[in-house]
């Protein structure tokens, strides 16, 4: 394999850029990044657990709203991707930085509104979701000392989109690497009062967030302007709006906003009916889904190398190179999680043990990991599909497979199975399998069909 430049183009002058071996490059800091962030998670939630129950009831609370505002954020990220890499592929590096450019603006725009609204109805929201009375200032200044580091945090994702978009998955690795160890430390610190700093409580847990991505922000922001970045942005006129620039990345992006609000209602909506079958059922239902979660991180990795290399290859004009790196990506990602599969049949208890020593939640979550065991392959096939498609700029597709699924896959079929059947937790859990399966199966068919080698984005 030989590279003619430093820059994100040089994935399509190899002699095969749809190898295993360039998809495993791409994917495997992404994969190390989503590794990062769960640690990071389940370290943070251990700190704040050791606050009470009224301070992880906040956290909970006041993350789903800022899920949804996530939403519109996601919409420029995945535009940006999209046509980041088309102009990296055809080796127009300029149209790219441009595209960059507007992307900020518009997401810095988008992020001072987000901001306003959040910090002064901040109360309400946490009162709209459900709070009890301890619960609601602890939410309330939870969420606006977070309001600060909502724009760095928007800013990041855009970032990340476009060097993904360029090849540079690395970069974003060592950064999220720096934000995950400055925000571990800064919580511990500011929680419980160490190394000299104050004792804040649950309010130093999200003072260390905001800190760690504007830190993170801030690094990828300057990381772009330098000359020898994977993509650079544009610097003239940075602050003037290009409105039909702006146009063709949220034509790319508004489906996939779409698709976060529709999935995340309907995970809500299922959410309530796994907990209408007690306090056991649904404590072995989320340590469960924290345990299938390990599985998601190779998919989103190959699903990023997939959107990387189709959206680089059509940019050079290879749509059949593109095609083939879909496929070969696919083939990774179904072997991985296969594996994956085989763990969670034949010793969901003993991950299960990781977790608890309750013999009943054990044995609930051990039968959900054995029946979501037969929808990794599924799975895989959705995510990375998904990824092709996305790198094409047909987002609508994965719109209305997310759409129809999540609603009458998911949520249509855990009523049928839970409600209707009786099969308890067992019920929830094949409605799961039936959801990644149609999902799947239509990224799949959508994929095949080849019409997104056409497309004009």
């Amino acid at each position: 394999m030989k590279y003619h430049s430093k820059k994100g183009s040089d994935i399509v002058n190899q002699e095969d850029s749809s190898s295993k071996k360039v998809i495993l490059k791409l994917a495997w800091p992404v994969i190390v990044e989503q590794a990062l962030n769960t640690v990071t998670q389940i370290v943070d939630m251990m700190m704040v657990g050791r606050l009470g129950a009224a301070a992880v009831t906040a956290v909970g609370l006041s993350i789903q709203p800022l899920f949804f505002a996530l939403a519109l954020g996601i919409s420029i990220s995945v535009g940006t991707t999209a046509l980041v890499a088309r102009f990296i592929g055809s080796g127009n590096e300029k149209e790219a930085g441009k595209t960059l450019q507007q992307s900020l603006l518009s997401v810095g725009v988008l992020t001072i509104i987000v901001s306003l609204v959040f910090y002064f109805l901040a109360e309400h929201v946490v009162i709209f979701m459900g709070a009890e009375p301890e619960v609601i200032p602890l939410g309330t200044t939870y969420i606006r000392i977070l309001v600060p580091g909502l724009m760095f945090m928007f800013i990041g994702f855009v970032l990340t989109a476009a060097l993904r978009g360029a090849g540079d998955t690395k970069t974003p690795m060592k950064v999220n690497l720096v934000l995950n160890i400055v925000n571990v430390f800064g919580n511990y610190a500011l929680i419980f009062g160490r190394f000299g700093f104050p004792e804040m409580g649950l309010a130093g847990a999200a003072l260390a967030t905001t800190f760690a991505r504007s830190l993170s922000g801030i690094v990828l922001f300057y990381f772009v302007f330098k000359p020898s970045a994977a993509v650079t942005v544009a610097k003239k006129n940075f602050f003037r709006p290009n409105f039909q620039r702006i146009k063709r990345i949220l034509n790319i992006g508004y489906p996939a906003a779409l698709e976060q609000l529709v999935m995340r209602t309907a995970q809500i909506l299922f959410v309530r009916v796994v907990a209408g079958l007690g306090t056991v059922a649904f404590a072995a239902h989320q340590i469960a889904i924290n345990v299938e979660s390990i599985s998601y991180m190779p998919g989103i990795g190959i699903a990023t190398a997939a959107t990387t290399l189709v959206g680089q290859n059509l940019g050079a004009d290879k749509p059949g190179q593109a095609e083939r790196s879909g496929h070969q990506s696919w083939q990774l990602g179904a072997l991985i999680m296969g594996a994956m599969a085989l763990l969670f049949f034949f010793i969901p208890d003993l991950l299960m043990r990781l977790y608890t020593d309750d013999p009943d939640i054990i044995s609930k979550g051990a039968m959900a990991l054995r029946i979501i065991a037969f929808a990794q392959i599924p799975m895989a096939t959705q995510f990375i599909y998904a990824g092709g498609l996305r790198g094409a700029g047909e987002t609508r597709s994965v719109f209305y497979s997310t759409a129809i699924s999540s609603w009458i896959g998911r949520l249509g079929m855990a009523y049928i199975f839970v409600e209707i059947w009786g099969l308890g937790l067992a019920g929830a859990w094949l409605a799961m399998v039936v959801d990644w399966s149609m999902r799947g199966i239509y990224v799949f068919y959508r994929f095949k069909l080849g019409s997104w080698k056409e497309l004009e984005v």
